[in-house]
C-alpha cells in the first residue's frame, strides 16, 4: 500500500547545474520541472498528499540574484503547468508564510489554490517560506492567545495541536533528495513516526522510477510506532 503523506526535501539543484557547468538557476528551473514529473507519478501510485519543501525560512540568506529568480518560480511553473494541473485533477495548497514574498509571487500561489480548490485529486503542497521550529511557536502562540481570551480551556492534546499546524497530517514517508542526511527544520512534529529514506539523486534527476524505488523501499519497512508485530 502506498503510503498517504508524502514530504520531499528537493536538494541538489544547485550542485546538479554546477556539475553541468551551469547557474544555480537552470538547477531550480530543471528542479520545478521535476515537481510536475513527480506530482502526476505520485498521484497514479496513490498518494493523497505530496508536500515539498520549495522554499524555507533560511533561503533568504543565499545571494540576492538567486532568491529573486526562486521568487519568480512559482509563475514559472504555473504558467506552464497551471492547465495539466487542472486536467489531472490536482489541488494545490501552500504551507508557510507566503505574506513575506513579493505581490507577484502571492498572486501567482493564490491563484494556482483557487483554481484547484474544487479539484480531488492529489493535493500538491508547496512548503515555501517554510520552517518547522516558526510553524511551531506561531502555533503556539495562536493557542496561548485563545486561552488568554477565554476562547478555550488550557487542555491542548498532541491531536488538536496538530490542527494549529500549517500541515495538520503525520508524514508517513520523507525523502531527501541528494545524498543529505539532515531534516533541515522541516516538519519536525509531523514526522514523529515518518519512514526517512535519504537518496544521492539530485532533485533534478529524480524520476518517477526514484519514487516508485522509494515506494517499495516504504512497503518494505516495519512500521510499529513504538509497539511491536506479531
Amino acid at each position: 500500500m502506498a503510503p498517504k503523506t508524502v514530504a520531499i526535501i528537493m536538494d541538489g539543484n544547485g550542485r546538479w547545474a554546477k556539475k553541468r557547468g551551469l547557474p544555480r538557476t537552470a538547477g531550480h528551473k530543471k528542479g520545478a520541472d521535476t515537481i510536475r514529473t513527480v506530482a502526476l507519478a505520485a498521484q497514479d501510485m496513490g498518494i493523497q498528499k505530496l508536500i515539498l519543501y520549495a522554499f524555507s525560512t533560511e533561503n533568504w540568506k543565499r545571494p540576492e540574484d538567486e532568491v529573486s529568480y526562486l521568487c519568480k518560480l512559482p509563475g514559472l511553473f504555473f504558467n506552464k503547468f497551471i492547465n495539466e494541473l487542472m486536467e489531472k485533477n490536482i489541488q494545490v495548497t501552500f504551507a508557510g508564510e507566503l505574506e513575506k514574498f513579493p505581490k507577484a509571487t502571492q498572486d501567482v500561489i493564490n491563484k494556482a489554490v483557487n483554481m484547484t480548490s474544487k479539484n480531488t485529486g492529489l493535493e500538491l503542497c508547496l512548503a515555501i517560506n517554510y520552517g518547522s521550529r516558526r510553524e511551531m511557536l506561531l502555533s503556539i502562540k495562536k493557542y496561548a492567545d485563545e486561552v488568554a481570551s477565554g476562547k478555550r480551556e488550557n487542555d491542548l492534546t498532541e491531536e488538536e495541536f496538530s490542527k494549529y499546524l500549517f500541515v495538520p497530517e503525520d508524514i508517513d514517508l520523507m525523502i531527501r533528495t541528494s545524498g543529505e542526511l539532515r531534516i533541515s527544520n522541516y516538519l519536525l512534529w509531523q514526522l514523529a513516526y515518518a519512514e526517512l529514506i535519504f537518496t544521492p539523486v539530485a532533485w533534478p534527476d529524480f524520476d518517477e522510477k526514484t519514487l516508485k524505488d522509494c515506494l517499495d523501499e516504504f512497503a518494505s519497512r516495519d512500521r510499529r510506532f513504538g509497539g511491536l508485530t506479531s
